[in-house]
């Protein structure tokens, strides 16, 4: 908590903290000007008295109001300012931390922290620089000008504290770790929801809503029983803290009867003495509602801090190298490149090496699992390699800038990912700059112009969130033109043709070979017709390249090639 409040504004704590005393001290003083009115103004009949300190009262009452005014103004500007920068600063961090990072969150517990945590630690933040500060200025006054109306009556609290003190710590023991467990569980009720808004075609194409209702109902019932019993428990300290007070007036007015009967003590000053120890009650019980609340947002300043504090495992230079796009003459080399996933043992992918340059086609084809999307995704930099070289335009891309890197590489993921807005906007994505002819001809050669041309606004049509007002071939067809709006020397494409038929996949292929003729093209397919016209072919094999040259060669001399082939095609067809 206390690194994240570190971000506050010192000027503004210091406003919070001078109108608050302000308000403080103009209420503190009140209960005395209420005293010197019973005693000197009621009693002695003065009526003139009466009426020239109730003036008083008035006035410190309305700077009472105005300081209260001035520490809420700033205590929830800054609050709310706390948690503008925190979200900002976890999306900052997100958006920059590496792909296994990413993965060792997920993605319902990321947006928890983004939401929940953070509005956890700002609520505790505006009580802090209210009650927080409240609290103890008013205890301490409070218990200073009671003991000055009467000290006899203010051994009273000696009894009443330790019980009030004794009952919060109870509380605070079964509390703490029930807050801190509702986060968790807020993760859980997040996890399970959003998959099943993400995979509402699944569940209703096997007929498993029931099992999912049975499982989210589980997961919300069972935020909700922890939810109900730290709430029960918490809610124990109203009907306590008013059976404190009770008790405690009670005791006052008795003992301050005797001491009225006996003359040591006057009716004004019994009647102070009860407001300032009703003072001093509610900042106990102000200050023991923010001891509850702590614990949870201190829970939530955890999760939050180990999201900031990941460290930056991707890097850029210190003294980065430069990378131009070089058209004609562009190149992309990997050279005995190993690669090992975080805390696995074996590696993923094994001296991979192969060259390929401008006007070329370079496919990548194995079975499930043999490491074709993690080779593509070393080609921008997405993990960093642990033995070896990659060189984009003859620049290692650990001695370039990621962003600069990135320039001149043109990627189209594994799933097709759209953005709501319009067609327009999604086409522009990676190059704002983009013309209507440039989109359309990305389009055209994407075999996507046909139908975004039969749409009712064109390039204006309204995309919804993640594409779901387009089928799977519309929306991966977009992808691709998305990719090749972009002006790019390495066009890399992800099993990226996997929901077109075969008459579209080969007419898109013949567009990229006619009019992308000196562009690289790195393409991972499952498919042979895609990839058996390709320059060079590398047949990947639980990490490890078993095969490389083209089609024919491979046809040939590679048995791996051959299982692969002959399980998708029949001898007519290789005629």
């Amino acid at each position: 908590m206390i690194k994240l409040a570190k971000r506050i504004s010192l000027f503004s704590a210091l406003g919070a903290l001078l109108f608050m005393i302000i308000q403080v001290l103009a209420e503190l003083y009140l209960p005395t000007l209420t005293s010197n009115i019973i005693n000197d103004g009621v009693a002695k009949g003065d009526i003139d008295y009466i009426w020239h300190t109730g003036f008083i009262m008035i006035g410190y009452s309305l700077i009472s109001i105005v300081a209260a005014i001035g520490n809420t103004y700033f205590a929830t500007r800054e609050s709310q300012k706390l948690g503008k920068t925190l979200r900002s600063e976890i999306y900052r961090k997100v958006e920059k931390a590496s792909l296994h990072q990413f993965d060792q969150f997920g993605t319902a517990s990321l947006i928890t922290r983004t939401t929940n945590d953070v509005n956890q630690v700002q609520l505790v933040m505006q009580m802090f620089l209210r009650m927080m500060i409240n609290a103890p200025i008013t205890l301490i006054g409070a218990s200073i000008l009671a003991y000055r109306k009467d000290a006899e009556l203010t051994k009273i609290f000696l009894i009443v504290i330790p019980i009030i003190t004794i009952f919060i710590g109870g509380l605070m023991y079964f509390a703490v770790p029930l807050f801190k467990s509702m986060q968790k569980k807020t993760d859980r009720l997040n996890l399970v929801f959003r998959e099943i808004l993400t995979g509402v075609r699944v569940i209703r194409a096997f007929g498993k809503d029931d099992f999912e209702k049975k499982r989210f109902d589980e997961a919300n019932l069972d935020y909700t029983q922890t939810a109900i019993k730290v709430n029960t428990i918490v809610a124990f300290m109203i009907p306590f803290m008013t059976l404190v007070m009770s008790g405690t007036n009670i005791a006052i007015t008795w003992f301050g009867g005797h001491l009225i009967a006996d003359r040591t003590l006057e009716v004004g000053n019994l009647i102070a003495f009860m407001t300032y120890a009703m003072q001093i009650l509610i900042s106990f019980m102000m200050l023991s509602m923010i001891f509850v609340l702590v614990p949870r947002a201190q829970a939530s300043a955890e999760r939050i801090n180990e999201v900031l504090d990941l460290p930056a495992d991707m890097l850029d230079p210190t003294s980065p190298q430069t990378i131009e796009s070089k058209g004609k003459a562009a190149s992309l080399v990997f050279k005995q490149v190993d690669y090992r996933y975080q805390g696995a043992e074996k590696l993923a992918l094994e001296a991979i090496d192969f060259t390929a340059e401008a006007n070329q086609t370079v496919a990548i084809i194995g079975g499930t699992g043999s490491g074709k999307t993690t080779l593509i995704n070393l080609i921008p930099r997405m993990y960093d390699i642990e033995k070896g070289e990659i060189l984009v335009n003859g620049r290692d891309i650990r001695q370039v800038t990621q962003h600069d890197l990135r320039q001149v590489i043109g990627f189209v993921p594994q799933k097709a990912v759209l953005f709501s807005g319009t067609i327009r906007e999604n086409m522009q994505y990676g190059y704002p700059q983009a013309s209507d002819a440039e989109i359309w001809r990305a389009l055209e050669i994407a075999q996507a112009k046909d139908f975004v041309e039969q749409l009712p606004d064109g390039l204006d049509h309204h995309v919804e969130q993640g594409g779901g007002n387009f089928s799977g071939g519309q929306k991966q067809r977009l992808s691709i033109a998305r990719a090749l709006v972009k002006p790019a020397d390495i066009y890399v494409f992800d099993d990226s043709f996997s929901a077109l038929d075969f008459k579209t996949d080969a007419k898109l292929r013949q567009a990229l070979k006619a009019q992308m003729h000196d562009k690289i093209k790195v393409i991972v397919a499952q498919r042979v017709s895609t990839v058996m016209d390709a320059d060079l072919i590398l047949v990947l094999d639980e990490g490890k390249i078993v095969g490389k040259g083209t089609h024919e060669e491979l046809l040939a001399e590679n048995v791996t090639y051959q299982e692969i082939v002959h399980s998708q095609l029949r001898e007519e067809d290789l005629a």
